[in-house]
């Protein structure tokens, strides 16, 4: 089984206008609200390629309810745990004239130390029979920054694989716990280490602890590196549409990989053409299984050095 982690999860509300222009009104003509944050987004990229995934996290009030309502509309399965402030909303701003999305993301409920105990056990108790543990987004106010850190030990103790997909502190505090992987994105990786160049940055985030990067270079693809190798990953066009969600599919991707025992260069094709095909979906959780099936023959996936093992 593999178990998504969303500890800030949302609801989110996507609206598509025709251009997006600062200081003027816009209209807006599309309206999609549904239950997000990235290990949201995740479990339902999992869901739609026939996976039954688990997510859990945190959720509160009446923001929260939505949340896990829409959620089982959509049959996802969850066990988020409930604390006392409300979740947050994002906001998503999709111009149809150059596919750019605007995002406003709020900061969340803040959690008190006796929450945060809680989930941590709760946690724990999802562990049985997990093969992978993927933790994505951000932390809300009142966690602390090595939270990623102790739920990944939790994991591994119990046999998981761990996946990370975050950023700032929380990321940099996550490396001591040795994830499986960490899947940064080019700023962020860049943020976390003070280097641009994709191979020289994941090879910093591998000397303090990651066992596999997987870094992305947003519509260029993917640099990997991995106790088996390092690999570059391309999709063989470029898909016009809203991007917001192709990290969250990339992530689905190594889950999956990760949970059936895939070979790298195996899971990194998988991993370009789900990015691709959540790009032309107006909202992000979602996939065109059509651009995935099309685009997947033809990803580039190209060995560049051999890895020292570990």
């Amino acid at each position: 089984m593999i178990l998504t982690v969303t500890l800030n999860a949302a609801l989110d509300v996507t609206w598509g206008v025709e251009g997006l222009r600062p200081r003027t009104s816009h209209r807006v003509d599309t309206v999609h609200e549904r239950a997000g944050g990235k290990g949201v987004n995740v479990a339902r990229v999992l869901t739609t390629l026939g996976y039954d995934p688990l997510a859990t996290g945190l959720v509160g009030g009446p923001t929260g309810r939505l949340i896990r309502e829409e959620l089982r509309a959509a049959r996802v399965r969850e066990a988020f745990l409930d604390v006392a402030g409300d979740s947050r909303r994002t906001l998503a701003v999709v111009s149809r004239d150059d596919g750019d999305a605007t995002v406003f993301n709020g900061r969340g409920p803040h959690v008190d130390p006796a929450e945060w105990e809680l989930f941590a056990r709760h946690f724990a108790s999802l562990l049985t029979g997990v093969r992978v543990a993927v933790l994505s987004g951000s932390l809300p106010p009142g966690l602390p920054t090595d939270a990623y850190a102790r739920l990944i030990r939790t994991a591994a103790a119990a046999g998981a694989h761990t996946v990370l997909d975050a950023s700032g502190p929380a990321l940099v505090e996550a490396l001591r716990a040795r994830p499986d992987v960490v899947k940064p994105n080019a700023d962020e990786i860049a943020a976390a280490t003070g280097r641009d160049d994709l191979p020289a940055a994941a090879a910093a985030l591998r000397d303090r602890g990651a066992r596999t990067v997987v870094a992305s270079a947003g519509a260029d693809g993917l640099y990997a590196l991995t106790p088996a190798g390092s690999w570059r990953a391309a999709p063989p066009e470029r898909l016009s549409g809203n991007p917001t969600g192709a990290g969250d599919a990339c992530v689905a991707a190594i889950a999956a990989g990760l949970a059936t025992g895939s070979a790298w260069p195996d899971i990194l094709r998988q991993a370009v053409a789900l990015s691709a095909a959540a790009v032309p979906c107006p909202v992000a959780g979602d996939i065109d299984t059509a651009v995935h099936d099309r685009l997947l023959p033809a990803v580039s996936v190209v060995e560049e050095r051999t890895a020292d093992r570990v």
